[in-house]
């Protein structure tokens, strides 16, 4: 008798497991959805949570904003996205922290700025959208009053036209939802892919080819070529390597690569997800490009 107690209960859990693992995608509520987002791939507090982008995150303020990104084009703070109604976006509704999102269009009607990458988020899709301000929607309120914007360029009067409607990506095309991974939703081929021109990414003929220059407070790097380029790549990289180097920050010769990207969410990424990202990278076309990737840390003052 305790022998079928026991076999009746290692089916049971046995059916669970397996139940859960072949979960489909659409059976995820929205907040599961946004709360794997952000603490992975999405990774909105790398920037929006104060410390983030030093490696040392102050959890007490999460995604309270204040960032500041002060180059030559601009200068510009993270705004504070916890639902404090003064400071915050408590008061907003759900349409216009989307709009915002993917349209880069404050309540007002005011255009929002860089370094926010809306040419990528537009295409996100609306349930990604939609999961992320469910997930902003529970994070604790915290007053944090951001200095305005300062913008030394000319900011377009729209980056588009409004976005109507962005259906889901199929994660039965590895490469499709790689390249939705690595684009609309963790814009890694934002920072890098070089530049074209002033205020243009050369998505068309340096896509992935790295060499962005990046400085802030975590102090100054420069984004690596991670086009299958075998001499100045990743052509030669394993796919555990890709994954060490995104997940933990750790070259494939071992040395480590340094901020601003955002290991401590990107752990999170599930080996799905990490699996798509890698052949979508591995489709790129190569372009040698060597980056001297070399990480300065900021001055001590």
């Amino acid at each position: 008798m305790k022998r079928l107690c026991v076999a009746a209960a290692l089916l049971f859990f046995t059916g669970i497991f397996l139940l859960s693992w072949n979960r489909p995608a659409g059976a995820e509520t929205l907040l599961e959805r946004g709360t794997y987002l952000m603490k992975g791939i999405v990774a909105c507090g790398n920037c929006h949570t104060p410390g983030s982008l030093e490696g040392k995150p102050d959890h007490s303020r999460d995604l309270a904003g204040g960032t500041k990104w002060d180059e030559k084009p601009f200068t510009v703070y993270a705004a504070n996205l916890t639902p404090d109604k003064e400071t915050g976006l408590g008061n907003w509704t759900d349409a216009e922290i989307i709009r915002a999102i993917r349209e880069g269009k404050s309540r007002d009607g005011r255009t929002l700025g860089p370094p926010m990458p809306f040419e990528l988020y537009r295409r996100m899709s609306d349930r990604d959208v939609r999961a992320i301000v469910a997930y902003l929607r529970t994070r604790k309120p915290v007053r944090s009053k951001v200095p305005a914007p300062v913008y030394r360029i000319p900011l377009p009067p729209a980056y588009g036209p409004p976005v109507k409607s962005v259906p889901e990506v199929s994660r039965a095309d590895k490469v499709k939802y790689g390249e939705y991974l690595a684009g609309p939703l963790g814009h890694c081929i934002e920072c890098h892919t070089p530049f074209a021109g002033p205020g243009r990414r050369d998505f068309k003929n340096r896509l992935g080819a790295g060499g962005f220059h990046l400085v802030g407070g975590f102090g100054e790097n420069h984004s690596a070529n991670i086009t299958p380029d075998k001499e100045t790549g990743i052509g030669t990289w394993t796919d555990r390597q890709i994954k060490v180097a995104v997940k933990l920050g750790q070259r494939a010769n071992g040395a480590p690569m340094g901020p601003p990207m955002g290991y401590s969410y990107y752990q999170n990424i599930k080996d799905a997800d990490m699996n798509a990202i890698i052949a979508y990278l591995r489709s790129l076309k190569p372009v040698r490009n060597e980056v001297k990737v070399r990480y300065i840390p900021p001055k001590k003052k």
